[in-house]
This record gives C-alpha cells, structure tokens and sequence, in this order.
C-alpha cells in the first residue's frame, strides 16, 4: 500500500463513512449538508485511488462525480429546504472545507502528474468542485 492509497483509506474511514451516515439520520438541513460532504470526499478518494492505483479511468469518475454531486445537492437543497427556516448545522464550514480538501489534494496530485492533458482535467475538476461548493453553499443557506 502506497501513500495515495492510505490517503483514500483514511478518506473513506474517516470522512465518508460519517458523512453518509450524517446524510441517512437527522434533519433535512443537516442530511444536505452531509449529502454534499460526501459527494466532495467521493471525488476526492477517485482522485487518490487513480494515483494510487495507477488508473487514469478513475479521474474520469472523480469528473463525472464533481459534476454531478453539486447538481443532486441543488435539488435536494429545493425539495428539501424549501420550507425550512434557519440554517442548517455546518453550512458556515463547507465553503472552507471544501477550497481546503480540494487543494490539499488536487494540487499535489498536479505536481506528481506532471504538464499535460491529465493535470489540466485535475484542474479542471479542482474548479467544478470549488464552484459546485460555492453554489452548493449559497443554496442550502438561502434554501
């Protein structure tokens, strides 16, 4: 086992076990909110298990994901929050989480890639998830 590998072990385990967990129980805020962790530290285990492993296809699902994970968060944010007052537990942390997250791992993951068409798909996936989080961010707290 690599380090790659070890960081996508300790990202299931510790961060989207709890996650899921959060999205199956509790309130409709906080199960969005989970909802959207999760989808961010999918992505991100994609990522580290395609360096890990030495699979390019496994990119192409973390695309897939930094795509799709914002879109799904925006409709349950509005069948789910549309009435609901407040704002739920930890949206004031996601914005930050996420930006940090990203970088923590799309940018070392550049730098061991090297120049090319794959470190521009990283990028690229490293700008949906920024932007998704951004948006995903605005609408759970705005309902």
């Amino acid at each position: 086992m690599n380090g790659w590998l070890a960081a996508a072990a300790l990202l299931l385990i510790a961060g989207v076990g709890p996650s899921l967990w959060g999205a199956a129980r509790g309130a409709p805020g906080r199960r969005v909110v989970a909802q959207n962790y999760a989808t961010l530290l999918l992505c991100l285990v994609f990522l580290l298990l395609a360096q890990g492993y030495g699979r390019p296809a496994y990119v192409d699902l973390a695309l897939v994901v930094s795509v799709l994970g914002p879109a799904g968060t925006l409709v349950f944010a509005r069948l789910l929050l549309a009435g609901e007052e407040g704002e739920p537990p930890g949206t004031r942390r996601l914005t930050p989480v996420v930006a940090a997250g990203t970088a923590a791992t799309v940018l070392p993951l550049c730098v061991v890639t090297g120049p090319g068409r794959a470190t521009v798909k990283l990028l690229v996936i490293g700008a949906l998830l920024l932007a998704g989080g951004v948006a995903t961010t605005k609408a759970v707290r705005h309902g």
